[in-house]
């Protein structure tokens, strides 16, 4: 068991930015995938950003080139830089730790996760 808890949310203008983080107590997580999703009122979850225990990033095409992930093993922390925010960007925001080094399947429920940060994104 790994507790993750993010942080870094708030309400922001369209066009600027804000970084979340993720930060875990418990256990480290240095070799496992972790990804951000996010969930809007109304709508399902979906992966925005994910990074394997090799370093390798993957973006949702509706983030690409604005957001980038990060992490910071030997603190137990990742990172999400969200730069030209969009209103539809606007969702809460979850931390996830997968169960193994790379993950095939993202939609599903495993691995650890936090509570989430709220971001919303005014016109």
């Amino acid at each position: 068991q790994v507790q993750l808890v993010e942080s870094g949310g708030g309400l922001v203008q369209a066009g600027g930015s804000l970084r979340l983080s993720c930060r875990a107590s418990g256990s480290a997580f240095s070799i496992y995938a972790m990804g951000w999703y996010r969930q809007a009122p109304g709508k399902q979850r979906e992966l925005v950003a994910s990074v394997t225990g090799g370093g390798r990033e993957n973006y949702a095409d509706s983030v690409k080139a604005r957001f980038t992930i990060s992490r910071d093993n030997d603190n137990n922390a990742l990172y999400l830089q969200m730069n030209n925010l969009k209103v539809e960007d606007t969702a809460l925001y979850y931390c996830n730790r997968r169960l193994s080094t790379w993950s095939i399947d993202w939609s599903t429920d495993e691995g650890s996760w936090g509570q989430g940060t709220q971001v919303t994104v005014s016109s």
